[in-house]
């Protein structure tokens, strides 16, 4: 931990175009760290540094920003709001102690915002809460707060309330400025006694509380996740800003962590520097590193040496030399380094949550048949800022497929392709993707002994398991039957094994259990296990049947009340499912959910029936079973374990 100053760490997320990168741009002005103010439409912002982040005006990539507020060190980082960048602020969800959900004054909590929300309260990340924007026609603060205590928590507590909203004379106040538990604003004094049970007694009992223990409670219940500060403002104008800087001192957790225990990080962004190679910006929790100091990198199960520690203050990299437990810096020299990984060991580290999963699937091809060893180079580099795009690459077909969250992601790796990579690029037409899951339980078996030097012998009990439980496994035999080391293999194989079931696609929601099988001292090896192993799946899920699932969308559209005949009408044809519309001032609302497969252009159809004044906002929902004539196979990708023998052959490098 730095020895003059206390450190907070801290993100800020939204539903785009809610105002983040503003407010950023904001903070690094006020404190000084940056003389000249950006702007996000002009593309001048500090955060948004990529071109195509500049021409959009959109973040697609999380940017980390440090600057001092009243004595105390702050290091942000400004995720992208766009769902389809959702794994950007997953990966910085891990790296967090608090963070600030920003919302519009005028659209109000949003799809996005709400699945953030969820998250940040299942890592339990003290959160600020505000509203920005409040300055736009149409802004309406009362009604975005009875929003968030309707569908985010009703423990909130406001700071400040606006006079002349919606116009460019707007300005706040602050309600609780009065030194006398008297004068105090009603409803904050309400918010902070209901979670206090001593304090809401001695209220009762009409025993004299002070300003001072009331905020005190008020301080201590923000740390616990019992209540949620917040306020009013305009980025654009930079009304609010200096409150909120000063309610993130207030509040906010400083950083825990001991410099001198076992080093403990985690990854949340790599880029690439044509100089330096790979620079990965990295949350210390535990321990200190140092310049040309060895980190054990727990993802890998590998150990590489650190070139310099960088950090970036204001608008220049700076070799600061050492990081220590609590704060962020950035590790150069880590070849191997990707997104996501841990460093040391897991101690501090929260638990990842996903936010969204890639929906859908896309080959990927040059324009130019000479550049293809280019490509599959830069979507390498790629896959190592963000795992989540789950590179496929099959030599043989000559074929990169890769997975994204929607069609935007696919338009900014366009962008990105022929920016930073200088390739002209061509996509299939996107493929939602699928999911299989065993239809009854049973056996799969497999007895991997000939040709000779060979001998693996596993037998799998495979049962459905609940919705959203992935893939449970363990063994219930000894090592005497299978050692330990080939059960070590099975174990590491399976994923392999389960990434294409009968009808082609990824198996999940199941129980894996090895109930027999045996090795021999002589002719086994591990690889035999890894052959096997598949091969023994892959059967067993022939005998079982396999169920198709498909991947499912919330929805929540609204427009105006004379089209709601027809939305319902489009809606029922594309399978949704329909909840009760409701009606206020000639407008409706409706929700429920509808298959990703049916809906991939259902904005461009809304808009058409709506004459653009309809809105859609959806996220994932989860997977569902799936008709198979509703639904899609695939073919198998490379061969099959069902082609027994050319599959061994293959694992043999007996054939290309």
């Amino acid at each position: 931990m730095s020895k003059t100053n206390k450190i907070i760490n801290i993100g800020i997320v939204a539903h785009v175009d809610a105002g983040k990168t503003s407010i950023t741009e904001q903070f690094l002005f006020k404190s000084g760290a940056i003389r000249n103010l950006g702007s996000v439409d002009k593309g001048t912002s500090q955060s948004d540094s990529l071109a195509v982040e500049k021409e959009r005006g959109i973040s697609v990539r999380s940017a980390s920003a440090s600057f001092e507020w009243k004595g105390i060190k702050i290091n942000l980082i400004d995720t992208p709001g766009h769902v389809d960048f959702s794994a950007e602020v997953e990966r910085s969800l891990r790296a967090l102690d608090c963070a600030i959900l920003v919302l519009s004054a005028v659209e109000g909590v949003q799809a996005h915002a709400d699945t953030l929300w969820k998250a940040l309260r299942k890592t339990n990340i003290p959160t600020l809460i505000f509203i920005n924007k409040i300055d736009r026609a149409g802004a309406d603060t009362d009604s975005v707060i009875r929003e968030i205590k309707k569908e985010l928590s009703p423990d909130i507590v406001g700071l400040n309330t606006v006079l002349d909203e919606g116009t460019n004379e707007v300005s706040i106040s602050d309600l609780n400025s009065s030194d006398s538990f008297d004068d105090l604003n009603a409803e904050f004094t309400e918010s902070v006694l209901n979670n206090d049970e001593v304090l809401m007694e001695r209220y009762l009992n009409n025993e004299n509380i002070t300003t001072d223990e009331l905020k005190q409670s008020m301080s201590q219940q923000v740390l616990d996740n019992k209540l949620f500060p917040t306020l009013l403002g305009s980025a654009k104008y930079a009304i609010g800003i200096i409150e909120l800087l000063d309610a993130i001192t207030q509040f906010m957790p400083t950083a825990k962590g001991d410099p001198s225990a076992a080093v403990s990080g985690i990854v949340y962004k790599v880029e690439h520097d044509k100089t330096i190679g790979k620079i990965a910006s990295v949350r210390l929790f535990n321990g200190t590193l140092k310049n040309r100091d060895m980190v054990f990198n727990a993802s890998q199960d590998k150990e590489e040496k650190i070139s310099q520690i960088r950090k970036l203050r204001g608008q220049k990299w700076e070799d600061i030399g050492i990081l220590s437990a609590g704060d962020t810096g950035a590790l150069c020299g880590l070849s191997s380094i990707k997104a996501g990984d841990i460093i040391g060991t897991s101690e501090g580290i929260h638990q990842p949550v996903s936010l969204n999963a890639p929906l859908l699937t896309v080959k990927l091809s040059p324009l130019k048949t000479e550049d293809y060893s280019s490509l599959v180079k830069a979507m390498q580099m790629l896959t190592d800022e963000d795992p989540m795009i789950d590179l496929l690459w099959l030599k043989e077909e000559r074929e990169l497929h890769i997975k994204i969250m929607g069609l935007i992601q696919l338009e900014i790796l366009e962008h990105i392709l022929d920016d930073r990579f200088n390739l002209k690029v061509e996509f299939g037409s996107p493929s939602v993707i699928y999911k299989e899951t065993p239809a009854t339980s049973g056996e799969a078996f497999e007895e991997y002994t000939m040709p000779k030097p060979c001998w693996a012998v596993v037998r799998f009990k495979l049962e459905p398991g609940e919705r959203g439980s992935c893939v449970i496994y363990h063994s219930e035999i000894g090592v005497n039957q299978i050692a330990k080391r080939y059960q070590q293999e099975i174990e590491r194989t399976l994923p392999l094994a389960l990434k294409q079931g009968i009808y082609g696609w990824e198996i999940t929601d199941l129980e894996i259990t090895l109930i027999g099988g045996e090795h021999h001292n002589i002719h086994s090896r591990a690889g035999d296990f890894a052959v096997a192993t598949p091969m023994a799946i892959l059967n067993g899920l022939k005998k079982t049947g396999s169920i198709l699932r498909e991947p499912m969308l919330t929805y929540t559209i609204t427009g105006p009340e004379e089209n709601l005949g027809k939305v319902i009408s489009g809606l029922t044809q594309l399978r949704a499912e329909l909840g009760n519309p409701l009606l206020l001032n000639d407008k409706f609302k409706i929700s429920g959910t509808i298959p990703v497969a049916t809906s991939l252009d259902y904005a461009a159809k809304l808009s058409a029936i709506t004459g653009g004044k309809g809105k859609l906002s959806t996220r994932f929902s989860g997977y569902r079973e799936c008709p198979l004539e509703l639904g899609t196979t695939t073919a198998f990708r490379g061969i099959s374990p069902l082609d027994r023998a050319k599959y061994i052959l293959k694992a043999r490098k007996a054939i290309q």
